[in-house]
């Protein structure tokens, strides 16, 4: 039986900064497990690289000054909102936002990702990791307040890195493809991993709360490097992590939890308590639904096909939609981020085509 939705946020009264937002918004609805009057459809990375709008706003700026800009941040916000008219908006902000905030000397090189001036590994440097105060993302809370006043009936999504995420770029120091020195400290130090990790789950989840105090209608926890644990290792060294970075705002808002190469961990991950697991392009939504019966699930087309023609994105966007037919509730989304080289043009065929099928669908 599925787990009703905590009084605090299933009718949509949460107490915060925002103005209420309808209980007809279809991503709410289907973040309950309900039925929407059509599928709802974001995109993660649908604020920024793709959008000319985007590249024009970000001119002559880095990424962490762009974050620290309230109105620069509300307006790239925005700008799919406008042009595509998703059912919910993503805070634009970096998973890297709230360690910078507390003093890690982190700096997010174009073409590279996040490098680390002083990567942790030892427990006197996961002493450097201090709680996260409010006051130190002022500028979180400034920014979804010009938000909320814009955007309506349309939910914001907070979000925030995952500890295993970022202890993996502060532990190698910057971007991995095996992660080698994390997996390495995770097994020859483990009281150092677990001390560094618990410190990022703090701030992870006291990140998620102020953008929930400040407005965002939901969250989402990325844990893009998890697919590269085992199943064993994640239970071990990520899960009670991510858990208590979710525990916070568990009362407060819906929780999406994603990660890229994860169709080994669904079980897993969906046991951190999030409401809705985000599954990746690689595993099919009928089978997610059938291992995650009572979870929303968010997914997944393949970003590739975006850069497709637009007989082919059309089929692929109505597989993906028939496919999460089989699940609790579906929320529609690409299966990683939009990829740099799309065409907003065909992003906008994508929210047309689901919501024109959805709808029929709902209707029938």
């Amino acid at each position: 039986m599925r787990r009703p939705a905590p009084a605090a946020w299933k009718d949509g009264n949460v107490s915060n900064a925002a103005a209420a937002v309808p209980t007809t918004s279809p991503f709410l609805a289907a973040c309950r497990g309900e039925t929407p009057a059509h599928t709802p459809v974001w995109f993660m990375r649908q604020a920024g690289r793709s959008l000319p709008e985007y590249k024009t706003a970000r001119a002559g700026t880095t990424m962490l000054e762009a974050c620290r800009t309230p109105e620069l941040v509300a307006e790239i916000t925005m700008q799919p909102v406008r042009r595509y008219g998703v059912d919910a908006a993503i805070f634009f902000s970096d998973i890297v936002v709230p360690i910078a905030a507390v003093g890690v000397d982190v700096e997010i090189v174009p073409g590279v990702g996040p490098v680390v001036a002083e990567p942790l590994r030892t427990e006197a440097d996961a002493k450097r990791l201090r709680n996260l105060d409010p006051c130190d993302v002022g500028y979180v809370t400034e920014a979804i307040g010009l938000l909320t006043k814009e955007l309506g009936d349309t939910p914001l999504i907070g979000f925030a890195g995952a500890p295993f995420t970022l202890a993996s770029y502060l532990i190698e120091g910057g971007p991995s493809r095996d992660h080698a020195k994390t997996k390495a400290l995770m097994h020859s130090a483990p009281e150092v991993w677990h001390a560094i990790a618990s410190r990022l789950a703090a701030i992870c989840g006291e990140f998620l709360r102020v953008q929930v105090e400040a407005g965002a209608r939901a969250v989402q926890l990325f844990d893009s490097w998890a697919g590269a644990l085992s199943e064993a290792d994640y239970r071990r060294f990520a899960l009670p992590h991510s858990t208590a970075a979710l525990a916070g705002v568990a009362e407060s808002v819906p929780r999406i939890h994603f990660g890229v190469g994860t169709g080994h961990l669904l079980e897993a991950m969906a046991e951190t308590g999030a409401e809705v697991s985000g599954v990746d392009f690689r595993t099919p939504l009928a089978q997610a639904a059938a291992r995650l019966p009572d979870k929303t699930l968010q997914g997944n087309l393949d970003p590739a096909l975006v850069l497709a023609d637009d007989a082919a994105l059309t089929a692929a966007t109505d597989a993906v939609l028939e496919s999460g037919r089989a699940a609790k509730a579906h929320i529609f989304n690409l299966g990683h981020g939009v990829l740099p080289d799309s065409d907003p043009g065909k992003l906008k065929l994508v929210v047309d085509r689901v919501h024109e099928q959805s709808a029929r669908g709902t209707d029938a």
